[in-house]
């Protein structure tokens, strides 16, 4: 004779959690997650002696003033009249802003397999809370440059803060869509990471950081005009320079590139976090 199931056997048996969980639940898991993956890796990269998670912006601000100070003790040629000081801090500091984050990303998956085993963990978070780390630091060191050199006069406050703020998100976007994807792809093949090094070194005296395209004969600029990142610093130095820059730039251009290479690089991250084997 068959058993019978008790009426109450679904009213005993434990509550079903795959609904998942409501948007602001969601909202709040992500953002612990975020904050405890940037205290690791503060804490890692960083440690707790000397000044500890100060080098975050300090040593891009290193960084910056020895570029500042070689170029105005060898008085370079950049192709205006410019004062060399704002030059370099806009040049260089957007530089920094965008470089580093495809080098933190890269590889970055692979050290922290470990990590994948936490189910609220993903493959983004641990690529956002280093690119979060990165935007901080250059963006803290930029500001905080700026203030004291205007402060010690030896240059003058922006034309258009506003105009440079979104000339830095744009930098930023740029940056951060390329990290994802090299991120992804370096995850796939090692070759990401020996070809991206010589690759940015190479990428930087293209940049815009150290010329004005208007300075460029014209079939230099029509050449240098193909790479975006030129059209981001380009618009920095028009809203810190204002009419004096005469800068050359298309946002048409930089947006929809920007806008191209986050979907690409989006599906990359895809397909790697679907891939992705703990250790």
């Amino acid at each position: 004779m068959a058993s019978q199931v008790p009426q109450n056997a679904q009213d005993s048996a434990p509550p079903n959690t795959s609904y998942g969980r409501s948007l602001g639940e969601s909202l709040s898991v992500q953002r612990r997650v975020i904050d405890a993956l940037l205290r690791r890796e503060m804490l890692t990269r960083y440690g707790r002696h000397n000044i500890g998670f100060m080098w975050l912006f300090v040593e891009p601000m290193i960084f910056t003033i020895g570029v500042t100070i070689l170029w105005t003790s060898t008085k370079s040629i950049h192709g205006s009249d410019l004062p060399i000081v704002a030059f370099a801090l806009t040049g260089y500091s957007s530089v920094l802003l965008w470089r580093n984050m495809p080098g933190r990303c890269i590889g970055a998956l692979q050290a922290n397999l470990p990590l994948m085993y936490h189910r609220n963990i993903k493959v983004g978070d641990i690529y956002t809370a280093r690119l979060l780390l990165e935007f901080g630091g250059a963006t803290i060191s930029f500001t905080g440059l700026s203030v004291l050199l205007i402060a010690a006069e030896w240059m003058e406050p922006p034309d258009d803060v506003l105009k440079v703020f979104a000339g830095w998100l744009l930098i930023t976007w740029f940056g951060c869509a390329l990290a994802i994807g090299l991120g992804a792809l370096s995850h796939m093949s090692e070759l990401v990471d020996k070809l991206w090094h010589p690759f940015s070194y190479l990428l930087f005296p293209l940049s815009g950081a150290a010329f004005l395209v208007v300075a460029l004969p014209q079939f230099a600029q029509d050449i240098v005009l193909w790479i975006p990142i030129v059209h981001g610093i380009e618009f920095v130095r028009e809203g810190f320079f204002g009419s004096r820059a005469r800068a050359i730039y298309d946002l048409g251009y930089l947006i929809p590139f920007n806008l191209v290479m986050s979907v690409v690089s989006l599906i990359a991250l895809r397909y790697v976090s679907r891939r992705v084997v703990p250790e």
